[in-house]
């Protein structure tokens, strides 16, 4: 990984004292969560505009302020936001092609409807793998309203292990962006960390998937609104307005852009690009913890299970298997894949400007402050990174703000871990950027939209279940933290 570090070799670029230090990122905290939540502006000028109270309180040169700021921009865009374009295509093929109705339609028909829950869960992250939450619930959700009128389920019973599915692979698994920029922040392995994040989301997907949704359809008891169409078409998902989701529409394939496909690609298509690259990773993973002599077999596993190789490779096997394979040419196949860029711009924007303020906060010694405290109170690593998550989550809404500016901080006080552990400190920020979703973000209105739910009825179901995944899932962490 690229190291971000730009004061390793000069020192702190701030003189302040310990406790002007402690000041100055409080100051930059509380000026990126009023800028965002009081005043309601685009969370990279809210970065941008913390980084600049940051250096202002801490008396960092303006020069040095703006080259720590810029070079932690630059470096994790061009780590992280690979990633995300690379995932995007590869997401916005699969729901466009029609490969992800494909493995719904392979996995959901003909299934008890006592056994739906569980493969609705499964199904959520299967497909929430390569894609963002919001693209993955305008797929999977039409979906999941026909499967509970037609089986006069429950909404909730079917929709919260839906939810859940996409949510905790969002937050514990890369290429999603919140998992990749806090490995890039603490040095992680990302093999280690996808091998650990899949270990400690199945049981978090257990508990608040099928098994809570059992308590949230007793609790909020609704059937499933008639806004969309019977068949679960993506088209009838985007049309709408949902309040606040991010790609409303972007993934519904329109007629009148000449990139309609003409069959839909096979269930082994749709699940092989989703897999390959999360399996190439993994293999990687596997070999290097194995101890696997180093020679030509290991230098090429580990060439192939690079995040930004793997998903490139994935790429071009989608733009073969799903795009030919749904009847498309390789002009319409690149139209639908350019499609889903502009709607990442923004996440890749918002990563970067948090890369640039996690780099200032190093930079300027403030995490040596943090470090030198954790250090004197024998304060878990773990349990500090996913306390300061929930409390950016709570305060901004965003579980990518919370992440970035969790690890951020973190960072330095567990330099001297080894792999397994960096990998488990990216789990616990990534469990508690989770925490508790409510009116401040988007993820809240999306799904109280498209449920038909109040604002106390989203509360008790959408807001408890991110809660649950946050609390087990830190729980199976800190349990890997004792095995490993």
């Amino acid at each position: 990984m690229v190291h971000l570090l730009a004061a390793d070799a000069t020192g702190p670029i701030s003189h302040a004292s310990s406790g002007q230090l402690t000041l100055a990122a409080l100051a930059g905290i509380a000026v990126v969560v009023l800028a965002i939540s009081a005043f309601k502006l685009h969370p990279f000028l809210g970065l941008i505009l913390g980084s600049a109270a940051l250096a202002a309180v801490a008396q960092v040169p303006g020069k040095a302020a703006v080259d720590s700021f810029t070079t932690g921009f630059g470096k994790t865009a061009g780590s992280v936001g690979l990633l995300v374009a690379l995932g995007a295509m590869i997401g916005q093929l699969l729901a466009d092609s029609g490969g992800g109705n494909a493995i719904v339609d392979k996995l959901v028909g003909g299934v008890k409807a006592s056994a739906l829950p569980w493969m609705m869960a499964l199904v959520a992250a299967i497909i929430g793998l390569p894609m963002f939450f919001e693209i993955g619930v305008v797929l999977l959700i039409p979906i999941v309203l026909s499967v509970a009128r037609r089986t006069k389920q429950p909404v909730l019973l079917i929709g919260i292990p839906a939810l859940a599915g996409l949510s905790v692979l969002h937050g514990f698994v890369p290429p999603h962006p919140g998992p990749v920029a806090a490995i890039e922040a603490v040095h992680a392995n990302t093999g280690r960390t996808l091998l650990f994040g899949i270990i400690a989301a199945i049981p978090t997907l257990i508990v608040a998937g099928p098994l809570l949704g059992r308590l949230v359809a007793r609790l909020v008891p609704v059937d499933a609104p008639a806004a969309l169409a019977a068949d679960g078409s993506v088209r009838d998902a985007g049309s709408g307005a949902h309040g606040g989701g991010e790609h409303d529409g972007a993934t519904a394939v329109d007629a009148k852009n000449d990139t309609t496909p003409t069959r839909r690609p096979s269930f082994g298509a749709a699940i092989t690009c989703i897999l390959l690259p999360v399996v190439l990773m993994l293999i990687s993973a596997i070999a290097e913890i194995a101890g696997m002599k180093k020679g030509t077999a290991l230098s090429v596993i580990e060439f192939l299970g690079n995040p930004p190789v793997a998903l490139f490779i994935s790429t071009m096997v989608a733009m073969i298997l799903l795009g030919k394979g749904a009847g498309l040419s390789i002009a319409k196949t690149n139209g639908i894949m350019s499609a889903g860029l502009p709607a990442v711009a923004g996440i890749i924007l918002i990563v970067a400007a948090g890369g640039g303020f996690k780099t200032l906060l190093v930079d300027a010694g403030v995490g040596n402050v943090i470090k030198d405290w954790a250090d004197g109170s024998n304060f878990s690593p773990l349990l500090l990174a996913w306390l300061v998550a929930v409390g950016i989550r709570l305060a901004t809404g965003s579980a990518t703000v919370a992440t970035i500016t969790a690890a951020g901080i973190v960072a330095p006080m567990v330099a001297h871990l080894d792999a397994n552990q960096l990998s488990l400190v990216v789990l616990a920020i990534g469990a508690g950027s989770l925490f508790f979703s409510h009116v401040n973000d988007a993820g809240f209105w999306l799904v109280k939209e498209y449920f038909g739910l109040s604002v106390v009825q989203t509360l008790k179901s959408w807001s408890l279940m991110e809660t649950v995944i946050s609390v087990v899932g830190f729980a199976c962490v800190w349990i890997l933290h004792l095995i490993v």
